[in-house]
């Protein structure tokens, strides 16, 4: 019956949720445990608190305990803790007897663990079990042997004991394992507490063979050096020396060795091993070598000795740049610098010769530029430092002979070779180099040098001969048009030299013409043929008509003595202004009003003056319109024009524009004062024509009324653009319309 009761009985309904959307506030996981922790949840209240009253009670006690821990231990027997826990709650209960049967049965189970060996020696020492320690920390070490925490422990007891000998014979077989240097630190210190230092010393030997490292041979030292045995501390750092040779050498085994010399004032030993370690360590592991050694120096070493370790350092410095990089002439000029300031020939032509062995790569003149100068002073030091001429010799030809003189050629080094040899007082060797020099690669610079050589020489048809082929060369150079004519007139060859002027300037390209007319011009003027001097600015002028020939026309003409000289003058500046009418640079007729304007400031009269200045330009500042590469608009820009009288009266436009400009203002000043009737003349006399031509009217519309005198100003100026004369002229159909109205 209570089964088919409880067939009956109904299994409540499980709440269906009607609305599935999140919630407005959400939950998270954090935020639970935050407030289960705050509400303490999870704690549980602990045990009563039991007390034990009789023997029979703890006996049961100890039984439940026995039992759980058995029960653990049995569930599942690897985990350590659960033993260590065993055994000691029985060591709490002072039931040695039986932790010592839970730790061998725990070591069954696991005897690599660490832990529980630790963990029974520990029990055994501190139940003053001496004899069970020992032999518990005799198997561990005998079968974790590299456990040095064993090694330790068993050692530290054996000496707080007091048995000497047995912690000495631990150490013993210790280090039969070759243990970290730490664990032969603790010997030597062992042996050191009790004054053994000849077994210390011992122990020393096998701990550098064991671990040959630089700072163990330095503590070796050490050793030996504070304990007095410094023929014994020497002796170790000769033997560490030898012992890592040249292939592992150390700075700091260097650097602590100086130090001991050092201290035992024994300053040349120090030098020598700086010196010694310097020559063989790679330059970029000697830094603190280098800089004990200049500490060195500055505290007992003299002048010449600190100078040395500055040299040699820089010197080091030199060697790693150019090591880097072989190309880097910079590097080599300063290293070549200072190994000639402080070192033998020998050394310094061992660098010359490493330095010009790294040639460029690329045949091209820029990359040689730098390179060739490692030639030039190689080639001076052995002249001037060496005094060896044949050597010197020797640098010129390799030189030459390795420039590809078919791409390029350095001149500077043809002209210093000559040079040589004229200091050598070997001429024809000198010619000759020059020769092959002009016939493999005829350069300016080599003709040049080779005229002057032979200008010293004073072997004048040489030079005619060399001019010559210069000017087959380069017929359009002017200057050696120039210094050939000069030439000819030094030797007083004055038909020559006028011969060679008139060649110059028939030639069809020249480089600089206004020089070469100018230098013609000052020949003849110094030779006084003024008749040809005039016969040549009128030929000058054939071919060109700047301002600057005018002007010095004029003042040729003027410096010349007589009575006719201001007249010609004169003549000259107007036919100038005749002449430049027609040109379209302002500026340049400008600038030759100017010049007659203070001409006849000097020379001329009121009349000529007043003549002058009625010439004189008026500036306009105009606008214009600017247009963009692509076409568009681009704003307008602010230029200065100049307007000549004489310009102005062939252009009738500007009076009429005038006064446009006058009867505008007019009207809008009537509209402005309607009720005066004295404006009524003066827009009679505009409308009718009899308005005064005022100076401040131009063509544009744009233009303002700031016209200077011309003399104040001298920027530039442009003629104005199509689009303005179009303006101009719409401007005159609405004064004609207005007119009419």
């Amino acid at each position: 019956m209570a089964s088919t009761a409880a067939g009956k009985q109904r299994i409540p309904k499980v709440a269906k949720v009607k609305n599935k959307a999140p919630a407005e506030v959400q939950i998270t996981a954090e935020q639970l445990l935050r407030e289960a922790k705050e509400r303490e949840l999870e704690l549980l209240p602990p045990p009563p608190k039991q007390k034990i009253t009789d023997k029979e009670e703890l006996n049961d006690y100890k039984l439940r305990k026995r039992k759980a821990f058995e029960d653990n231990i049995r569930k599942n027997r690897t985990i350590i803790s659960n033993w260590i826990k065993y055994a000691q709650w029985e060591e709490s209960l002072t039931e040695v007897q039986r932790a010592r049967s839970i730790y061998e049965r725990a070591l069954d189970v696991d005897h690599r663990n660490v832990t529980l060996w630790l963990k029974y020696a520990e029990m055994e020492m501190k139940s003053r079990q001496v004899n069970h320690a020992r032999n518990i920390w005799d198997r561990a070490i005998t079968i974790l042997p590299r456990v040095n925490q064993f090694w330790y422990k068993y050692t530290y007891m054996e000496e707080t004991l007091g048995n000497v000998a047995g912690c000495r014979q631990a150490f013993e077989r210790w280090m039969e394992w070759e243990p970290e240097e730490q664990a032969w630190h603790s010997y030597i210190n062992f042996e050191l507490r009790y004054k053994e230092v000849d077994k210390a010393r011992s122990i020393y030997e096998r701990f550098v063979m064991v671990h040959p490292e630089v700072k163990n041979w330095i503590k070796y030292a050490r050793f030996e050096e504070k304990h007095g045995y410094i023929a014994h501390s020497r002796k170790v750092f000769e033997r560490a020396a030898e012992f890592f040779g040249e292939e592992h050498i150390d700075e700091n085994l260097f650097v602590a060795f100086a130090r001991f010399e050092e201290t035992q004032k024994e300053f040349e030993r120090v030098r020598v091993i700086y010196k010694y370690a310097l020559d063989r360590i790679p330059k970029q592991q000697a830094q603190e070598l280098f800089k004990n050694y200049t500490m060195f120096e500055k505290k007992f070493g003299d002048r010449r000795g600190i100078e040395d370790v500055i040299v040699n350092k820089r010197r080091f410095q030199y060697e790693e740049e150019v090591k880097a990089n072989p190309h880097n002439y910079d590097a080599w000029f300063d290293y070549l610098r200072l190994v000639e300031s402080d070192a033998d020939p020998d050394t310094v032509r061992e660098v010359y010769e490493r330095a010009i062995a790294n040639v460029p790569p690329i045949r091209e003149k820029r990359h040689w530029r730098r390179y060739i100068y490692l030639w030039i002073n190689y080639a001076l030091y052995e002249e001037l430092e060496a005094m060896d001429v044949d050597r010197t010799r020797q640098v010129y030809e390799a030189c030459l002979d390795l420039i590809p003189h078919k791409k390029f050629t350095f001149a500077k080094i043809w002209l210093l070779s000559s040079q040589f040899e004229i200091r050598q007082k070997n001429l024809q060797r000198a010619r000759k180099i020059m020769g092959t020099a002009i016939g493999k690669c005829p350069k300016n610079k080599l003709l040049k040098g080779y005229i002057e050589l032979e200008l010293q020489l004073r072997e004048f048809d040489r030079c005619r001969k060399l001019y010559e082929k210069y000017l087959e060369f380069g017929p359009e150079n002017c200057t050696t048009w120039i210094k050939f004519a000069e030439l000819e007139t030094i030797l007083g060859d004055v038909d020559r030299a006028r011969a060679i002027f008139e060649l110059a300037i028939s030639q069809p390209r020249l480089d600089m013409p206004e020089v070469l007319w100018k230098s013609y011009i000052d020949f003849e003027i110094e030779q006084e043929e003024f008749g040809n001097t005039r016969n040549l600015y009128k030929r000058l002028l054939q071919r060109t008509q700047h301002v600057k020939v005018w002007i010095s026309y004029a003042k040729f003409e003027l410096s010349l003595e007589g009575e006719e000289r201001v007249r010609k003058s004169r003549q000259i500046f107007e036919e100038a202004n005749k002449s430049l009418r027609s040109c379209q640079e302002k500026e340049e007729r400008l600038m030759l009003l100017e010049s007659w304007r203070d001409f006849e400031a000097q020379f001329g009269s009121d009349a000529c003056r007043e003549r002058v200045a009625k010439l004189l330009p008026e500036k306009v500042k105009k606008r214009r319109k600017l247009t963009a590469e692509d076409g568009s608009d681009a704003g307008w820009e602010e230029y200065y024009d100049y307007i000549f009288p004489e310009d102005a009266a062939n252009q009738p436009n500007l009076k009429l524009l005038a006064m446009a400009k006058m009867w505008k203002k007019q009207q809008q000043r009537t509209a402005e004062e309607p009720d005066v009737p004295e404006n009524a003349p003066m827009a009679a006399e505009a409308a009718s024509g009899d308005v005064p031509e005022e100076s401040n009217v131009t063509q544009d519309e744009n233009t303002y009324d700031d016209r200077d005198d011309s003399s104040s100003s001298s920027s530039s100026s442009s003629s104005s653009s199509e689009q303005e004369e179009d303006e101009d002229k719409n401007k005159e159909k609405s004064v004609s319309q207005d007119d009419h109205r």
